[in-house]
């Protein structure tokens, strides 16, 4: 597929502060391409050089086959944005907002009043056309974010943590949205702190840490070369595990200690489950392996300050 978005050694200084250390990606035209990290790990800092909002210090970065910098309204003109803080015009309706950032893109009345009316039926929100921003629960505030990125027919959609906030419901109807613009060619570039979110829409995913990406791929392939298949969970005292770990000698798995929990990481959970259950241990938790359990691996347990 045509790639889209490349870059090569990008990097981004804040002073004396590395936000972006030399990192190298593409992201290929109709899918979905995943940042993951904790905060701070320079995930924002990335798209906002790709939106052309952020000059980038060092490095190459080409976006639709132009150079990325803060002057090229080309590039802009292509791409929608999903921000992660709720940016609308509370002064406004619902159909004002949408209007108005139709003039910023010079759409002619008569084509964006065709288009209001189509992205509002495509986000549920057809019946709310003129209320106040203030009539709106927090999902049909996310909901409007999306048909305003849709706006000017963008061949790039860029989501900063779009499901923020959102109760489940609200969270999976955005989800069948982003997906629905990904099988309509549309490419999506996604940031996000939940883990789920990014295995249901994502083709590859980037891991950031400390402005570094330490791990690329496709999220299936990833979870089973790091991780497994199959993840145990055992709450149990930390004198137990050698014990523990002695009756599973034989059986291919790795191990990992936290707090009063003891993890198995395996390719095949039969044996291991097995075994456990003989050894009748009173709580144990056996589950399919998930991009959480990748996250938590390469990124740490413990809180980035």
């Amino acid at each position: 597929m045509p790639v889209i978005v490349k870059a090569k050694d990008l990097t981004k200084k804040f002073g004396e502060f590395t936000a972006v250390n030399q990192i190298s990606f593409s992201i290929n035209e109709g899918e979905c391409f995943g940042f993951l990290g904790p905060n701070g790990a320079g995930k924002t800092t990335t798209i906002r050089m790709i939106h052309c909002v952020s000059p980038k210090t060092e490095g190459e970065l080409n976006v639709a086959g132009m150079a990325a910098h803060v002057d090229n309204r080309e590039i802009k003109k292509q791409i929608g944005v999903i921000p992660q803080e709720i940016n609308l015009d509370t002064d406004l309706t619902v159909y004002e907002n949408l209007f108005l950032t139709a003039t910023f893109f010079d759409i002619d009345k008569k084509t964006a009043n065709q288009r209001i009316q189509n992205l509002l039926e495509f986000v549920e929100l057809k019946a709310k056309l003129n209320k106040k921003i203030d009539e709106l629960s927090t999902g049909m505030k996310r909901r409007l974010q999306i048909a305003r990125a849709l706006i000017n027919q963008p061949k790039l959609i860029i989501a900063d943590e779009p499901t923020t906030g959102l109760d489940p419901q609200a969270r999976h109807l955005i989800w069948q949205r982003l997906r629905e613009l990904k099988r309509q060619g549309t490419t999506l570039i996604l940031t996000t702190q939940y883990m789920e979110e990014a295995e249901q829409l994502c083709d590859q995913i980037v891991v950031m840490y400390q402005g570094k990406i330490i791990k690329a791929g496709k999220p299936s392939v990833l979870i089973k070369e790091e991780i497994g298949s199959e993840v145990a969970e055992i709450e149990i005292d930390r004198s137990q595990d050698q014990k523990i770990l002695s009756a599973l000698q034989g059986v291919a798995c790795n191990h990992e200690r936290v707090g009063d929990i003891l993890y198995l990481y395996c390719q095949d959970g039969h044996e291991i489950l097995k075994r456990l259950v003989e050894m009748d241990l009173p709580k144990v938790l056996h589950r399919p392996a998930s991009l959480e359990d990748l996250f938590l691996k390469l990124t740490g347990r413990g809180l980035v300050e």
